[in-house]
């Protein structure tokens, strides 16, 4: 889990060192978005699970998994440049013809993943991170809905 997010957050420093008439190929920024996402779902699991109840709620743990969730949701929306639409991707055109659609399901998602670690710092119990847990996950579900093909 670590070494996936340390991976994305690693692939994330060299691409913004890399200067800019050296710009990363489409597959790698491809690579990169899929990372992102892996890293995002790795961490939503068990905060989901949390929440059913299939496992106990664990504050700390809950906090982490948010607090990963939420970082990965502020660099989504950098990894869907121009000209990574084609190749091994699930990503829809409207994410390119329709931006500021795009920009507003991101830009929820983003909210809504920092309302959810800022909750979790305050929660004693799952009943208290529920709801946010929920707006959270149909935060990344109208981008899913929308915007990535099935």
């Amino acid at each position: 889990m670590k070494a996936v997010a340390a991976a994305v957050l690693g692939s994330l420093a060299l691409a913004l060192a890399i200067p800019a008439q050296a710009q990363p190929k489409p597959e790698d920024v491809i690579k990169f978005r899929k990372g992102v996402f892996q890293v995002v779902f790795w961490h939503f699991r068990p905060m989901n699970a949390m929440v059913k109840g299939d496992m106990p709620f664990d504050q700390a743990a809950f906090i982490r998994n948010a607090q990963l969730v939420a970082a990965m949701a502020t660099v989504a929306p950098d990894a869907f440049p121009a000209g990574t639409d084609k190749g091994d991707t699930r990503a829809r055109p409207e994410i390119w013809s329709d931006p500021a659609g795009f920009r507003k399901v991101m830009e929820s998602f983003q909210a809504e993943t920092a309302k959810l670690e800022q909750v979790a710092r305050g929660a004693t119990s799952v009943d208290q991170v529920r709801a946010q847990f929920g707006a959270a996950a149909r935060s990344c579900s109208a981008c899913h809905d929308n915007y990535r093909a099935k």
